[in-house]
């Protein structure tokens, strides 16, 4: 029931929400870094394989989580008729991409909300991930990068939501893949850039653009169900 449209917005929120991501997991990313050996922090390409396995790690725990929402959207096309479920869950993803519009543009601010709901699952993982420290090696970093992806983060939990339209466990975990592909340049190359590709993705004018971009494919969405 997805579209490429679908994945493209997908992309394009998780690339243009590069300030909040940065916000969130910039902090993150620079422990991490720092908390290395000497004798790997002193060359750039030494890092290399630390933050692709902690960027890894976060990207297939967001798969994953897609994976399950995705099949939530199956369960409930078994249980109305088809017609009806198609419907309900282009109302779904549209809804969702005019909020994600709205947030990217600045207009909304309701994720800190959605935020403050994934507190208890990160109690419960968070000394895991204390265990994981100091990283050793890339496969470590891999791991940790694993528990990190369920960080509470209203962008992340949005877009979880959103899935629910996929339809299908593959699309519904197709639909993070490209999410989790979108906020790499701001966390995998922040420190490469010094922080000048997060300061272009913070521009207000770009944010508006971004918004409306994926605002107008909601619209396009909730226009195909009603």
């Amino acid at each position: 029931m997805i579209e490429q449209s679908s994945y493209l917005a997908a992309f394009v929120v998780g690339l243009l929400g590069g300030g909040h991501c940065v916000g969130m997991c910039g902090g993150i990313v620079g422990a991490l870094t720092f908390g290395l050996p000497a004798s790997v922090q002193s060359r750039l390409l030494n890092t290399f394989p630390y933050q692709l396995g902690y960027n890894l790690g976060r990207i297939t725990s967001y798969v994953f989580a897609g994976a399950i929402m995705g099949g939530l959207g199956v369960l409930l096309t078994q249980a109305v008729p088809v017609y009806v479920a198609q419907r309900v869950l282009l109302v779904i993803a549209g809804a969702f991409m005019i909020l994600l519009g709205l947030y990217l543009g600045g207009w909304w601010t309701g994720l800190a909300r959605i935020e403050r709901a994934g507190n208890l699952l990160w109690t419960k993982i968070e000394p895991f991930a204390r265990k994981l420290l100091p990283v050793k090696s890339p496969g470590q970093a891999w791991i940790l990068g694993l528990v990190w992806g369920w960080i509470p983060c209203g962008l992340v939990y949005s877009m979880l939501v959103w899935t629910v339209s996929a339809g299908s466990v593959a699309k519904g975990a197709g639909l993070m893949l490209a999410f989790g592909l979108g906020t790499l340049p701001n966390l995998f190359v922040m420190d490469i850039l010094a922080g000048s590709l997060a300061r272009w993705f913070k521009d207000i004018r770009v944010r508006r653009a971004a918004g409306l971009i994926v605002i107008l494919f909601g619209i396009v969405t909730l226009a195909r169900a009603l």
